[in-house]
């Protein structure tokens, strides 16, 4: 084997172990790494415990306008849905399945799983 031959495998050799570096990195630390998804799925509870207590603030207002809560809406850029709202109560949701979150009230507190 010549001294270009060593080079030329040398690289090849280089390359591909920087390669297998590379993907064992990005699968420790990536965007798809156990870590930034657990990061990610509690960002998006957090966000929508806040949206739903923004919600029951607005709820709460409603009734002190109304004096019930039949007839709820909420603005749909929220996030939230109103699941039930009669005279006396309401619930509130947001998401869906398994990652749903709802807060029943008047003075509820946001608990998992939907209304």
């Amino acid at each position: 084997m010549t001294v270009r031959g060593l080079g030329l495998l040398s690289l090849v050799l280089a390359l591909g172990v920087g390669g297998w570096l590379f993907a064992h990195q990005a699968k420790e630390t990536g965007p798809t790494s156990r870590v930034a998804t657990q990061a990610e799925s509690q960002a998006s509870a957090e966000a929508a415990g806040t949206n739903l207590l923004s919600a029951a603030t607005t709820a709460e207002a409603y009734f002190a306008e109304n004096g019930t809560y039949a007839g709820l809406t909420l603005a749909p850029g929220l996030g939230v849905t109103v699941a039930r709202a009669d005279a006396a109560g309401y619930c509130l949701q947001s998401g869906t399945g398994a990652g749903a979150l709802h807060r029943a009230g008047p003075g509820g507190s946001t608990a998992q799983g939907p209304c």
